[in-house]
């Protein structure tokens, strides 16, 4: 699938991470940047991001796309009081919409896909889900965002893995894919099918086209790590340390873009609608973020030379 635009998936295994503040927040810095940017509220049935971009009542949402009210997709985006920054909502999206069908889904993509943006930004539920795997995968790009808590970084971690795996079953109908399973488990013994690295080998072994596909799509992937809200009396060195752990026990490889700081004052701009941005633009949270859209930017960059090269 071909994109038109640097499109990065924003998730986070746990609810509460901050990824719907982070991706307004880098659409924003985006923005100022004159890049013209696209945020897509993809937390399907839980869409609040309209709030942080201070649109109380979107006209227009994504479910009017779905149910073919509209038929673009491109013709569900609003403007935003940022200029340079456009907004999908999901504000009206019915609750059923959390369990989108997979022809739906395919459709979703493949408009992504064709919208003529500098860069969008595709904030995603919590979880685990399919449809969080399926938009994640949509590109080469992609943010985790986790808190210091250990509930967050375990789920974070599920939510890699499971990733990869999806990838991984892409590739495959349900009848192979078991078969695989079974074939890793014999060769390395109970539980292996939850390490990516064990599953690639079968696949090695047995379609080594297909790994070899697999594992170019794994070598392309640029994903980051962000801390948020880290506390004075946190580690600062955690970030590098899960990623650490990724490749150690997946095999896994995942940039470490940076912490960003705890402040209440993010609380106070959301409760009244301002942005953090402007309001407190000289806290070290602020500066964490104008930090994270530089790396989310200068990757931007980096893949325009290769493409372009």
């Amino acid at each position: 699938m071909e994109l038109m635009a640097y499109v990065w998936p924003i998730g986070g295994g746990k609810g509460g991470s901050g990824k719907s503040f982070l991706t307004s927040s880098l659409g924003r810095l985006s923005a100022g940047l004159g890049k013209k940017t696209l945020l897509i509220d993809l937390d399907l049935g839980a869409a609040n991001l309209h709030t942080l971009v201070d649109l109380p009542y979107p006209t227009k949402c994504f479910s009017d796309f779905i149910r073919k009210k509209i038929p673009r997709l491109e013709d569900t985006v609003v403007e935003t009081p940022v200029e340079n920054l456009y907004l999908i909502s999901g504000a009206h999206d019915n609750l059923d919409i959390a369990n989108l069908p997979y022809e739906q889904k395919i459709k979703t993509l493949k408009a992504i896909a064709r919208l003529d943006y500098d860069h969008i930004l595709l904030d995603l539920g919590a979880g685990t889900s399919f449809n969080t795997l399926d938009f994640f995968l949509i590109s080469h790009n992609g943010i985790f965002v986790t808190t210091p808590e250990p509930t967050s970084i375990e789920n974070v971690y599920r939510l890699i893995r499971s990733i990869y795996f999806r990838r991984i079953r892409h590739c495959f109908n349900v009848t192979d894919f078991k078969a695989l399973e079974e074939a890793a488990d014999e060769l390395y013994g109970r539980g292996a099918v939850n390490r990516p690295e064990c599953m690639m080998e079968v696949v090695r072994l047995k379609y080594p086209e297909t790994h070899a596909q697999i594992q170019d799509d794994f070598n392309g992937f640029r994903f980051k790590l962000v801390l948020n809200q880290l506390r004075r009396h946190d580690n600062a060195g955690l970030g590098q340390q899960i990623c650490r752990i990724i490749e150690k026990h997946l095999g896994l490889r995942i940039e470490f873009a940076g912490n960003v700081a705890y402040d209440d004052h993010v609380h106070d701009a959301i409760c009244a609608r301002v942005s953090f941005l402007e309001r407190y633009p000289y806290t070290r949270t602020a500066g964490d973020l104008r930090e994270l859209s530089k790396s989310v930017v200068q990757t931007a960059g980096e893949q325009m030379l290769i493409n372009y090269s």
